[in-house]
């Protein structure tokens, strides 16, 4: 993700830098941390994590036997990826949402104004919705008036019910008498969105405070902006000291923020954070896995979210008929335009790649850049549906006139669509050989499968791996 591409830029060079066989030194064990830590003091982590971080690595990897056929590099690498999961939050059940309760279960959000924590209502109300619970949102916050209206029309849009009282009335009491109406609608977990200040002030904890003793909620979520790096760890330490929280929702980590903040809280705090916010999307929130979000920080993908993703938005009937295809070596470009619009529903093609093992090093080559933060996957779309349903069926038909013909439907160049054409040729090839087990791309899909890493791929076209090349920018250049 963009909060930690810098970190994991530096931790990858670190590990690529590291050599030698058998036994690592303590030579090669400080040379490493000592680029480790200037890495996590530059991604804004806490000094004091820092400096317990590094220790504990370097006591972990000085003198440690190298497992099987790991090199050196490896095996610290898996040493800092083990430290990085326990500094994150561990493997432990408080990472997990508790609403074992009896219903309605009570969740309260508290945090600074600011920080997106009626969005994050609407976010969470979503995400538990998908997990078989029917949620309702309460409107506590009574001191800025957009809030009520804001998290009513959220709720609209959701379909998921919403609690509101008169502008005046007592936060407190609208609390309460939100759980009489859960009961009423047959909801069993309620969602307090309560006021939050420019500041942390006296009268703001107290009200929470309050609300907090008359409800018992089962969970108390600060939600904070990642954004704002160390001071959101501060923010965490004050609410926590105020009314004991039992998590945290850290918001905007698909910013280009350090990423200091989530790498410091668990360590200074002790509140462990349960989801992260990536998008403005009501379906922008995921559960917190400390073992999955090291993973994607040290570029060894996260294929796990991905395949739980895949199943949220992918159309399981259309998905089999593709499958069916591919294993006859039949691949056209409607096959590819249904799989494309498949992938875009799963969210930015970005933060998809990047859950991919070994996938982080080809989202940062400049032409992949472009493409991933650009427009070419809309501009592939309008080459492809300018095409008739044969010449999508039977894409070798496509001759010149017929190029002239797509590029000025699509908006796009001649040049443009030769070249999606072209790539798609290299695709179709690519599939065939991984479908038939023959040719060097099916050398790589056995190479990949038995290493879960991306290995070097000796004998490819120079070209190498197939990537998007369109400009994007829809002008025609010929």
């Amino acid at each position: 993700m963009a909060m930690f591409e810098s970190l994991s830029k530096r931790l990858e060079g670190i590990f690529t830098s590291l050599s030698g066989q058998g036994k690592i030194t303590e030579e090669d064990v400080n040379v490493a941390l000592k680029e480790v830590r200037m890495a996590l003091l530059e991604a804004d982590v806490n000094l004091k994590v820092v400096r317990q971080f590094v220790e504990r690595v370097k006591q972990k990897a000085i003198g440690a036997n190298v497992m099987g056929s790991l090199s050196p590099a490896q095996q610290v690498l898996s040493i800092v990826h083990d430290e990085l999961i326990e500094v994150l939050g561990g493997s432990d059940s408080r990472n997990k949402l508790d609403l074992g309760g009896t219903p309605p279960n009570v969740v309260m959000l508290v945090g600074l104004q600011g920080s997106g924590k009626t969005t994050t209502a609407a976010k969470l109300a979503n995400y538990l919705r998908k997990q078989g619970q029917r949620p309702l949102m309460v409107a506590a916050d009574m001191y800025r008036p957009a809030a009520v209206n804001q998290l009513k029309t959220l709720g609209k849009q959701l379909n998921i019910p919403v609690y509101s009282e008169p502008m005046g009335a007592n936060p407190v009491d609208i609390c309460v008498h939100s759980l009489n109406f859960a009961r009423e609608q047959a909801c069993n977990v309620v969602i307090l969105d309560t006021a939050g200040r420019l500041n942390i002030d006296e009268r703001m904890m107290q009200e929470v405070t309050n609300i907090r003793v008359r409800l018992q909620p089962r969970e108390v979520l600060l939600v904070a902006d990642a954004m704002t790096g160390q001071e959101a760890v501060r923010v965490a330490d004050d609410f926590n000291k105020a009314v004991s929280l039992t998590g945290m929702i850290l918001t905007k980590m698909d910013g280009d923020a350090r990423g200091g903040a989530a790498l410091s809280i668990r360590s200074v705090t002790g509140v462990p954070i349960k989801f992260m916010g990536l998008g403005e999307k009501t379906d922008a929130l995921e559960p917190f896995y400390p073992d999955r979000l090291a993973s994607r920080i040290l570029g060894m993908g996260d294929v796990l979210s991905l395949i739980e993703k895949a199943q949220e938005t992918i159309d399981q009937e259309e998905a089999l008929k593709t499958q069916a295809k591919l294993k006859q070596g039949k691949f056209d470009l409607e096959d590819f335009l249904n799989a494309m619009r498949q992938l875009k529903r799963m969210g930015p093609l970005r933060q998809v790649m990047e859950m991919l093992p070994g996938m982080n090093k080809l989202t940062q080559m400049p032409e992949m850049e472009e493409a991933l933060e650009g427009d070419s996957l809309k501009y592939i779309e309008a080459i492809i549906l300018s095409m008739t349903r044969e010449e999508r069926r039977s894409p070798e038909i496509i001759n010149g006139s017929r190029r002239k013909r797509i590029a000025l439907g699509s908006g796009t160049s001649v040049q443009e669509v030769n070249q999606l054409l072209d790539q798609f040729g290299e695709m179709r090839t690519m599939i065939r050989q991984i479908s038939t087990g023959k040719g060097p791309w099916a050398q790589f899909a056995r190479q990949y499968a038995g290493n879960g890493a991306m290995p070097g791929m000796p004998g490819l076209p120079a070209g190498g791996l197939p990537q998007p090349r369109l400009s994007g920018g829809g002008k025609k250049t010929g």
